[in-house]
């Protein structure tokens, strides 16, 4: 095969931009970066082995190999890893992941310094080697087969791929080192390197010598980090392994290794991170921790090791009881892998709640990143969706700081006997929204519950501790039970219910098609009008979302119209319509006033030019009177 050009994906181009021109601190991380990779080459080949022992018959000894080569300026990492054909190279090496394209293109700042820090995230680190390199060659021939293939870049916007040769599997990448990072180069420099990065990786790394009669020098332990014991094991060798096994660079908010010991044994060493995944509300929701069999790698697409709502959680875990032939298929069923799965949810929500109670502070920066993730267990676990909901913490309208259920019951006032809250998409929309005016005014707390899946839990859990979940937004709001005396004091403002009668009755004749009902508010004290829900009813923000996403038929649940009573306009417009009975004025203030509670809802006009008319006209009659 002739040489081959080929542009760089768009993105990889910003990408390779960024990195080459970053003043990033850390150079020396494209080293971790590239034993990284090559360690998963190994592992796959490893797994691949199991049911193909013929791919590693005459090589079955794993190693990563380092040399240097002083003269000619490179450094070379090899492995015999599963290794790259030419469509994999052109697809591993000039693209980003299709999941993560538009992500990543969306959250470039131009900023280097911080931009940079995305490459973990996207697991893209084979590009680090730039910061270094001013020209990188790879070379790689697929367990398996028999030819090789080369790709080699100066880190522009191309890349040439063409046909080579390659004794053995595996890849071999050459980096032809800047004039300023030649301190790359040095042995002295490279162990330390190593030791500090990659100690914890269970494959030998190898530093050839340059020296005839030398012996090669392995450095690192070569010993999976999860097998040994928690007091060997320090904080920045934790760190490193999970920037090894997430992709990731910042650093774990939580650390979870243990040991099950009994009739079924396993290892885990989980890891929180600090900060939240690009993927993390991906549709597909997979979980990212790695399956291993007595140290063998399995696969890092195991739906059935965790649940969807703890995906955020990345590391690895390693049974002793699983054949090591196991396949997909069969972990889909496997009685070993249910069992191991229940005791990561247990340890795992354990150790949330231990830092809900001991550390509330810290729990809350968690909370920012993952509660909405979390909660979805409320709705999908049954087992331990009331444990989840307890450790939950939620916006509203009583406190600054997020607080939890138990702390909501205890400030509940005397005859309160719900646990009120508001769905939205918005938070600050929510707070402003004119259904909390009568609870406000009595002091009643609100939970503002923002994320798209409390609509969801709150459908399947309905209360908390004996105490009933009530939307805000649904049925009559029945406050007199927390009547106080401010309340009592504002009877004489309210308009006379004789009046009121000739409204409503008005009001239900010109919206007799728009609206489920008319009546009076016992919620609203500053706007006029609001749309509810009835009792029976599905809450206004859950049909919203299940028509967004196309699972809510197209029949609509019509609203309740509430007008408030003690507001001016209301009170003339009662007063007009007792005087004059029906007009074209209180015809248009319906129209307009339904107009107006769906915009507030946040809901599309369903005229605008009948509106803009109407309210064109209204503003003319009241400046001219």
């Amino acid at each position: 095969m002739t040489e081959q050009m080929h542009e760089f994906q768009a993105e990889v181009a910003k990408l390779l931009d960024i990195v080459t021109h970053s003043l990033y601190s850390e150079k020396e991380i494209f080293l971790r970066e590239l034993v990284s990779n090559a360690s998963d080459a190994c592992d796959r080949l490893r797994y691949e082995a199991l049911t193909q022992p013929e791919l590693t018959k005459n090589d079955p000894e794993f190693e990563i190999t380092i040399s240097i080569d002083d003269k000619a300026g490179t450094l070379t990492i090899e492995d015999n890893g599963i290794g790259m054909s030419e469509q994999d190279m052109i697809e591993n090496l000039g693209t980003i992941a299709r999941s993560g394209t538009s992500r990543f293109s969306e959250q470039l700042t131009g900023d280097a310094a911080k931009d940079v820090t995305l490459i973990g995230q996207f697991g893209v680190g084979f590009y680090s080697a730039f910061m270094v390199a001013d020209k990188v060659t790879v070379t790689s021939r697929r367990a398996g087969e028999e030819t090789a293939t080369v790709w080699s870049s100066e880190g522009h916007g191309s890349f040439a791929v063409e046909s080579g040769t390659k004794e053995k599997r595996g890849t071999k990448i050459v980096l032809h080192m800047r004039k300023e990072a030649k301190e790359y180069l040095e042995v002295a420099r490279l162990r330390r390197i190593i030791k500090t990065y990659a100690d914890h990786i269970a494959i030998p790394v190898v530093l050839k010598s340059t020296t005839e009669g030398e012996e090669d020098e392995t450095l690192n332990s070569a010993s999976a980090l999860w097998t040994r014991q928690k007091s060997e094991i320090t904080p920045e060798q934790y760190t490193e392994f999970y920037h090894h096994v997430g992709q990731a660079f910042d650093t774990p908010w939580l650390t979870i290794h243990s040991r099950a010991e009994g009739r079924i044994e396993y290892t885990m060493l989980l890891f929180v991170p600090e900060q939240p995944p690009f993927d993390l509300f991906n549709p597909e929701r997979k979980s990212q921790l790695k399956l291993y069999v007595k140290r063998v790698f399995i696969t890092d697409d195991c739906e059935e090791l965790i649940p969807a709502y703890l995906r955020f959680l990345r590391g690895v875990v390693d049974s002793e009881d699983l054949p090591l032939n196991v396949s997909r298929e069969m972990l889909q069923h496997n009685p070993v892998l249910q069992k191991i799965r229940s005791g990561l949810i247990k340890k795992v929500l354990g150790e949330l709640e231990r830092k809900s109670t001991k550390d509330r502070e810290n729990f809350a920066k968690f909370w920012d990143n993952f509660g909405a993730v979390l909660k979805e267990g409320i709705y999908e676990d049954t087992v331990n969706g009331e444990r989840i909901l307890k450790m939950s913490l939620f916006n509203s309208t009583g406190q600054e700081e997020r607080t939890n259920l138990t702390d909501y019951l205890g400030r509940m006032k005397d005859g309160q006997d719900a646990i009120y809250y508001i769905t939205g998409e918005d938070l600050e929309a929510l707070k402003s929204s004119p259904q909390l005016e009568g609870f406000a005014a009595k002091g009643i707390e609100v939970l503002l519950l923002a994320d798209a899946v409390d609509s969801f839990w709150l459908s399947k859990m309905t209360e908390f501790d004996g105490k009933l979940f009530k939307s805000v937004t649904r049925g009559a709001a029945d406050l007199d039970k927390v009547a106080d005396a401010e309340a009592k004091s504002e009877e004489a403002e309210k308009t006379p219910d004789g009046e009121m009668d000739s409204l409503i009755a008005l009001f239900k004749t010109v919206l007799e098609s728009k609206v489920k009902d008319v009546r009076v508010s016992a919620r609203l004290t500053g706007s006029p009008v609001c749309l509810v829900a009835d009792d029976g009813d599905m809450d206004i923000h859950l049909e919203k979302l299940l028509k967004a996403h196309k699972q809510f038929g197209a029949a609509e649940n019509l609203r309740i119209l509430e007008l408030n009573p003690k507001h001016p306009l209301i009170k003339k417009l009662a007063a007009n319509a007792q005087k004059n009975g029906a007009s074209d004025a209180v015809n248009d203030a319906a129209l307009l006033l339904l107009d107006q509670a769906h915009i507030v809802e946040g809901d599309p006009v369903a005229d605008p030019v009948a509106f803009s008319k109407r309210m064109a006209d209204f503003m003319a009659n009241s400046i001219s009177n």
